[in-house]
């Protein structure tokens, strides 16, 4: 019986550069969707898949992540003294229980990889998510339950995966797979960014991760890999050729928020999956038409 998966590792020390000037001062994981910062969605997202744990990682210049998951004690004052008791239930969703969140340093930007291994000993020996905060899906059911739900049917290490839009493979990390039967299969390889007609699928890795972790001592001797950064695939990579992964074409959509325009497309999706501004945002963006 696979081990249940009880921590997830959300790597935030990035600069957001692909949304300058936006996140010179604003850390890009706290960009809103409509009215809530990234994060909120993801540690809902997580909560929604049973994790009990949440493992930031930061780095210069992101303290305002962990002031976000803490009171504000002026402000839930104010809301509460002028009986503002809906906005002030809003204002304290996302606040932690206690002991289950855990903030580290990435002292360098050395890439994925070297953040998930800046995480090793609050993580220890269990299997753990990797949740990129960047990257939203939206689902019925939590993209993170449908990936925890293939490694208790599996005990596997599991990527979420989704199509890729046609002709843009060769923009994106593509897996390999044994046979495609279903939603979850067996992967035999990575590859990132394949030039056009060369994709072993396309399959690409959309944000979500669950793994083994053994992982955390491939990263240990991992060389620098592309960009000069130790790579997370790479160490994944490694570790396929001694345990299983599966790919899972998880049922949903992902937005990409780490990019301007895929900031604009999940609060444009967001808001008119929302019952109370649904009908006002189509009317807003039809008349921009």
């Amino acid at each position: 019986m696979a081990k249940p998966v009880r921590k997830a590792v959300l790597p935030v020390a990035g600069l957001g550069t692909r949304v300058l000037p936006g996140t010179k001062t604003t850390p890009k994981e706290l960009l809103n969707v409509v009215d809530r910062p990234i994060l909120s969605y993801i540690v809902e997202e997580g909560r929604a898949a049973g994790i009990e744990h949440f493992v930031f990682v930061t780095g210069r210049g992101k303290g305002a992540i962990e002031d976000y998951f803490d009171h504000h004690v002026e402000l839930e004052a104010q809301l509460e003294a002028k009986g503002k008791l809906d906005l002030l239930a809003d204002v304290r969703r996302d606040l932690p229980r206690p002991g289950e969140m855990s903030f580290v340093r990435q002292m360098s930007p050395l890439g994925l990889g070297h953040a998930v291994w800046c995480a090793r000993d609050i993580i220890g020996d269990e299997p753990f998510a990797v949740m990129l905060p960047d990257m939203l899906m939206m689902a019925g059911t939590a993209a993170l339950a449908q990936c925890v739900e293939a490694h208790n049917r599996t005990g596997s290490n599991i990527i979420a995966v989704e199509p890729a839009p046609e002709g843009e493979t060769n923009k994106y990390g593509i897996v390999a797979l044994d046979g495609r039967d279903g939603r979850l299969n067996r992967m035999t390889g990575m590859v990132e960014k394949p030039p056009l007609g060369t994709e072993p699928s396309n399959l690409f890795i959309s944000g979500r991760y669950i793994l083994q972790p053994e992982i955390f001592e491939l990263l240990a001797r991992q060389g620098k890999g592309a960009g000069g950064e130790i790579q997370l695939t790479d160490a994944m990579a490694e570790l396929m050729k001694v345990q299983p992964f599966h790919a899972l074409e998880y049922d949903g959509t992902t937005y990409d928020c780490g990019d301007k325009i895929g900031l604009l497309r999940a609060n444009v999706a967001y808001a008119l999956a929302r019952p109370e501004l649904s009908e006002a945002a189509r009317a807003v963006i039809q008349a921009l038409l």
